[in-house]
């Protein structure tokens, strides 16, 4: 039993150490759907994607996406 043990040891690969040298994937909102987007739409999704970049979030809230309209120079 103790043999067995030990070969299953010899053989174990942890994964975690080897996602180290991994480079991130950004996840972004708009990335698939961007093709037939008009002119101001593609600003706004680089301006999403950017400011998910900027502070590391994969999604953001309302209120988020008014503050990066916002910075777009559109307002109410």
């Amino acid at each position: 039993m103790t043999q067995q043990i030990a070969n299953e040891t010899e053989s174990f690969v942890d994964r975690r150490l080897q996602a180290v040298n991994v480079p991130i994937r950004e996840r972004r909102q708009f990335t698939d759907s961007r093709t037939g987007l008009s002119p101001a739409a593609e600003e706004l999704a680089e301006a999403i994607d950017a400011y998910k970049i900027a502070h590391r979030r994969r999604f953001i809230t309302c209120e988020e996406m008014l503050a990066v309209i916002e910075t777009l120079g559109y307002s109410k």
